[in-house]
């Protein structure tokens, strides 16, 4: 395998020239500022705005990655665009762990690494459903956090309700990935650049979940 090799995995690329895909390329604009508007909203609840901040950054970082994506379209960038997301994913949990769960660092740190045999369990259970294949990767996702909403529900309903909201969201959003190649005939350039659009907003709603907790504006019901 060269880690130059080209990919070629959306409706919206016909060739492998470096703007092949300027919708895709360009949508990617939305992360870097929602990670901006994410990281002044962070500063305004210190000494407490570290962790929005953190994934503030890695909002921006995930912007870039799937930018390289999407105009380089080689493997190296495909690790560029799929890794910051993972450490998105990640580092929420974590997050979740410790300030809505008010776990110490350990059990947090243990119950992120549990995603992994979460994630190698029901990723090809979803990758049986038509036409999820493609998008497979990414549905345990909304599942968790909507298992995070529930279990939170009695206790954090601001914040259930937050993380429900991010569960849908994220829902719709693969929903325009996967349709992606099965619309190219009829819509042509494809629909991934909404879920870029859609991500952007969803990741941000996330980091604003946490803000709001952590500004102590969401303590009950």
């Amino acid at each position: 395998m060269s880690w130059t090799e080209a990919v070629d995995g959306y409706c919206e690329r016909l060739d492998p020239s470096f703007w092949a895909e300027p919708w895709n390329a360009l949508s990617n604009l939305a992360f870097l500022i929602v990670a901006l508007i994410m990281w002044r909203r962070a500063g305004q609840i210190a000494p407490n705005h570290r962790p929005a901040r953190i994934l503030a950054v890695i909002l921006g970082v995930i912007g870039v990655g799937s930018g390289l994506f999407h105009t380089f379209a080689t493997r190296w960038a495909g690790v560029a665009d799929v890794l910051p997301i993972l450490v998105f994913i990640l580092t929420y949990i974590y997050f979740a762990n410790r300030y809505f769960w008010g776990l110490r660092q350990g059990w947090a740190a243990l119950g992120t690494a549990l995603f992994v045999p979460y994630a190698a369990l029901t990723v090809p259970l979803f990758a049986m459903l038509p036409g999820l294949a493609g998008s497979a990767g990414y549905a345990p996702v909304p599942v968790l956090i909507a298992a995070y909403s529930v279990a939170l529900w009695g206790r954090m309903r601001q914040v259930a309700r937050g993380l429900a909201v991010g569960a849908g969201l994220l829902a719709l959003s693969i929903l325009f990935r996967s349709l992606d190649q099965p619309m190219c005939a009829r819509w042509p350039g494809g629909t991934h650049y909404l879920w870029h659009l859609l991500n952007a907003a969803l990741l941000g709603w996330m980091i604003e979940v946490l803000r709001r907790h952590l500004a102590g504006g969401d303590g009950g019901r």
